[in-house]
């Protein structure tokens, strides 16, 4: 089980946290993808043209780095 799991690992894209050019709101991607609907407001995100705020080696990095920067942001507070 051990060795499919890293196998699966290695195969993983890397994924990059961006931020909504909208509502400001963070949302993850595939390092491949072109566009992306954010969760949060709905708008339709150019992610080449998008400001990166970090990135992943895979998607579960990423979303324990996306964890980690709303924690420092507050789930509360509207984006700045």
């Amino acid at each position: 089980m051990w060795k499919r799991l890293s196998e699966a690992n290695l195969k993983m894209k890397p994924t990059i946290i961006y931020k909504c050019q909208k509502c400001g709101n963070y949302t993850l991607a595939a390092n491949t993808q072109k566009t992306k609907h954010c969760p949060y407001c709905g708008t339709t995100i150019n992610l080449q043209k998008a400001q990166k705020i970090a990135a992943g080696k895979n998607a579960f990095e990423a979303s324990e780095i996306l964890k980690h920067l709303k924690t420092q942001r507050g789930f509360d507070r509207k984006p700045t």
